[in-house]
């Protein structure tokens, strides 16, 4: 069952830029007071080579090949079942569509696992290219066919993944891999194709019911603020511009809310759905995703994407629901331990950061609201969030947390320097516009070091300084 896009509205401007105010509306004591001031502050400007490199120097020249094929196991076919298929029919790779849709794309709307033999790479010759370059590609390859070999099974070995996955997915495999770490997509390959099918069929039902009277007839005030985030959301970007991405936004939005009445839609889940619905387009595409416009997708596609970026968003915020809910207390207590864990690692940052009235909630809220995701690129938190979810349950809220410790000791030496307007400036829009992989790489690995350091460690929990303030009852 397709979904129904007849079902649409006027495109919402997008909302025109504000000027901060003054440096007394930051220093605030009063939690509803802060979020009075800041409910709209959404503002635009606010390798493994391992393996992968061969024997000698010689034959390091010559690419490797991407092909991994498992071996075939004598058990299967046998059962109770009679005779199957001891392996899935891959669809063969063909010549790239010219209109960015690859070919294959009823193949990967059926089951994401044939994306594993779509792989496509230049072709390197030591005629044209260094050796460094070649190696650089095997290197790629070989990761590539580790991922294969642990995707390709019958059932996917999820420990196994989160390890290779820690270091990064390669982009051609993030899809699939995504959806099997959130728990969306079957470990087990027999499952996949009808789990699939159920769950799009539900996300599209679900849709066509809620938008049944049109936009009229929807819950006005959770639809008024969806309607007016989804511009803002990425406005950089040119795919987040295109009316048929916000749309998509938009009832991807709407439909969680709705179906989590005990927190409905807050700002900043706007922001946690981009990097699924970017991922998930890019599996049905060729070219720079960013800069795609889906209005040209099949409708079969587009329903796809919409649905499978829903449920990994669910399963997301299902492990986050605290950061969400009245009074948003899973935020409190990571505000809390952040400034705790700044403090045993950092102290002259803490105590020149309060000698200066500058309360940890009014820089990290939005950190631990939208998962630094203002701070950094989408590219940047895609490769975050590869991390996150090797991580575990736990990725999003106690890894993240050591994320955002690693983060605010990053710029110590630049913060103990300043006074609270520059510090609250400097916070609120960080130098990271040049960051890449490197860089996010680095980051994860200084917050692996300090959760190894204080994880299940209770001398950190102690309050040696005053807590910041509470969320109040509204």
């Amino acid at each position: 069952m397709l979904l129904d896009r007849s079902i649409s509205r006027p495109k919402t401007p997008p909302p025109g830029l504000t000027t901060p105010g003054s440096n007394s509306s930051l220093k605030t004591s009063n939690f509803v007071e802060f979020i009075s001031q800041t409910d709209d502050d959404w503002d635009v400007d606010l390798g493994d080579a391992g393996d992968g490199i061969l024997g000698s120097k010689k034959k390091s020249k010559f690419p490797k090949s991407i092909e991994y094929k498992p071996p075939v196991s004598s058990k299967l076919g046998s059962g109770a079942g009679g005779s199957r298929s001891q392996t899935p029919a891959y669809p063969t790779p063909r010549r790239r569509d010219t209109n960015g849709l690859k070919p294959q794309f009823e193949g990967l709307v059926r089951d994401p696992a044939n994306s594993l033999h779509m792989i496509y790479h230049p072709t390197l010759s030591p005629d044209t290219h260094t050796e460094a370059e070649i190696e650089r590609l095997n290197a790629r390859i070989s990761r590539i066919n580790k991922f294969k070999k642990i995707l390709q099974s019958s059932t996917v070995d999820l420990a196994e993944l989160r390890k290779l996955a820690w270091n990064g997915i390669p982009e051609e495999l993030r899809p699939m891999s995504w959806q099997l770490l959130l728990g969306y997509l079957p470990a087990n390959s027999d499952r996949r194709v009808s789990t699939l099918e159920r769950k799009r069929k539900e996300f599209i039902d679900g849709v066509k019911q809620a938008f049944s009277r049109g936009t009229q007839g929807l819950d006005q005030t959770i639809w008024h603020q969806i309607s007016i985030d989804v511009p803002r959301t990425n406005p950089h970007l040119p795919l987040y511009g295109f009316e048929t991405t916000q749309r998509c936004l938009e009832r991807i939005l709407f439909v969680w809310a709705i179906r989590h009445p005990a927190s409905g839609y807050v700002q900043g889940i706007n922001d946690l759905v981009t990097p699924f619905f970017q991922v998930f387009l890019s599996a049905y595409i060729d070219g720079d995703v960013e800069q795609f416009d889906p209005v040209s997708l099949p409708k079969e596609v587009l329903d796809v994407v919409e649905a499978d970026s829903f449920w990994c968003l669910t399963k997301l915020l299902d492990g986050i629901q605290d950061n969400y809910i009245f009074a948003q207390p899973g935020i409190t207590r990571q505000v809390a331990a952040l400034r705790d864990l700044v403090s045993r690692i950092d102290q002259p940052l803490v105590k020149h950061l309060t000698d200066q009235g500058v309360e940890f909630i009014q820089f990290s809220f939005r950190w631990m609201n939208c998962m630094l995701m203002r701070e950094v690129s989408v590219k940047n938190t895609i490769r975050m969030w590869d991390t996150y979810m090797a991580e575990g349950q736990a990725g999003f809220s106690e890894f993240h947390l050591y994320v955002c410790v690693a983060f605010l000791v990053k710029w110590s030496e630049q913060l103990v320097k300043m006074d609270f307007q520059e510090v609250m400036m400097f916070l609120q829009a960080l130098p990271t516009q040049s960051w890449g992989e490197k860089e996010i790489e680095l980051l994860l690995s200084e917050a692996f070091i300090w959760q190894s350091l204080f994880r299940n460690s209770a001398a950190h929990l102690k309050q040696h300084n005053p807590p910041p303030p509470r969320l109040p009852t509204l």
